[in-house]
C-alpha cells in the first residue's frame, strides 16, 4: 500500500521532493540535503521514510497529498482521489478518500445509507444533523484507533436532531419523542428505533466497563441512524 500511494501520487505529477517535504513534516525529521536529484536519490529517501512510518501516518500522508493537489495541481485532484479509491477497493482496504479526508469505507448498503442521509440533510438545510453524521464517520475512521462510543453518540445525535425538528420539540430525548409521537415512524419500526436509542445510551452515552460497542455494532448504529434520518427528512419535506 505504501508503494501504491507513492506511485499514484507521482503518476499525477508530484515530484519526489514534494512527497519528501510532506513526509518529513509528518515524521518530524529533516530532509537529507545530500540528496538533490529527484531520481534516484530523493526517491530512495522517500521510499525509506514511507516504509519507516507507522501505518496510520500513511493515511495522514494521503490527506496531505490531497491538500497539495488542491493547492498546486487542482486539475489532477479528482483523478488522484479516484485512483486512490480504486486501489483501496481492489486491495480490500477499508478506507476511502473523500473530499481530501480519509474515511472508513463500509459495505455498499452502509455507504448508500450515509450518502443518502448527507444529501437529504443538505437539501433540507439541516446542517447540524449533517455535521453529526460526518462526526460519526470521522470517529469510525479515527487513526490509529476508532472512537466507537463517539461514533454512536454522534449518529444518534443526528437522528435526535432530525426527530426534534420533525416534531417541533427541541428539548425531549429521542426515546421520549418516539413515545410521544406514535405516528412518527411506522410500526414496529418505532419500537426498534426506541430500543436502538436505549442501546446507544448504554453503549455510547453512559458506557460501562466492558460494555463499549465493537466496530460492527457502531457501524450498524451509524447506518441505522442515517437511514432513519433520511426517511424522516424526506417525509417531513413531502408534507410541507
Amino acid at each position: 500500500m505504501r508503494d501504491a500511494v507513492l506511485g499514484i501520487a507521482t503518476s499525477h505529477g508530484m515530484q519526489p521532493s514534494h512527497i519528501r517535504d510532506l513526509l518529513c513534516a509528518l515524521l518530524f525529521v529533516s530532509p537529507d540535503r545530500s540528496n538533490w536529484s529527484e531520481y534516484p536519490n530523493i526517491w530512495g529517501e522517500v521510499e525509506m521514510l514511507a516504509h519507516r512510518a507507522e501505518w496510520w501516518l500513511i493515511y495522514d500522508l494521503l490527506e496531505e497529498m490531497a491538500a497539495w493537489f488542491t493547492r498546486r495541481a487542482p486539475h489532477e485532484r479528482d483523478a488522484f482521489h479516484a485512483d486512490v479509491n480504486e486501489y483501496f477497493k481492489e486491495a480490500g482496504i477499508g478506507w476511502q478518500l473523500t473530499d481530501g479526508v480519509v474515511e472508513v469505507r463500509g459495505p455498499e448498503a452502509f455507504e448508500a445509507a450515509v450518502r443518502g442521509a448527507v444529501a437529504a440533510l443538505d437539501a433540507a438545510g439541516r446542517t447540524t444533523a449533517r455535521s453529526e453524521i460526518h462526526e460519526a464517520l470521522a470517529d469510525l475512521g479515527r487513526r490509529p484507533d476508532p472512537d466507537l462510543t463517539g461514533a454512536v453518540q454522534h449518529a444518534m445525535g443526528a437522528l435526535e436532531c432530525v426527530v426534534r425538528d420533525a416534531t417541533g420539540d427541541g428539548k425531549a430525548t429521542l426515546g421520549a419523542l418516539i413515545q410521544r409521537n406514535p405516528g412518527l415512524l411506522p410500526k414496529p419500526l418505532d419500537g426498534a428505533v426506541e430500543k436502538a436509542w436505549g442501546y446507544a445510551s448504554e453503549r455510547g452515552r453512559h458506557v460501562r466497563e466492558g460494555h463499549a460497542p465493537d466496530f460492527e455494532e457502531a457501524e450498524l448504529l451509524v447506518g441505522l441512524a442515517a437511514t432513519i434520518a433520511t426517511y424522516l427528512t424526506r417525509k417531513v419535506a413531502s408534507t410541507t
